[in-house]
């Protein structure tokens, strides 16, 4: 499955810090608990990977 592949797999994001000065991305898919943590600096890259694709998309659908 690629990135621009549609699915019926629904998911609950939880995004915050924690104990350890980690950010996490906690993905629950209601079978699979997945957390992802990552140091600050690389959560803002991907904030800022975040934004750009959301740009991309907005620019897309307003064509």
């Amino acid at each position: 499955m690629g990135i621009n592949s549609e699915s019926e797999v629904t998911a609950n994001l939880q995004i915050g810090p924690t104990s350890l000065g980690m950010v996490r991305l906690f993905i629950d898919t209601g079978k699979f608990e997945i957390p992802l943590d990552f140091e600050p600096e690389e959560a803002e890259e991907i904030a800022e990977e975040l934004r750009a694709a959301a740009v991309r998309a907005q620019a897309m659908t307003a064509k």
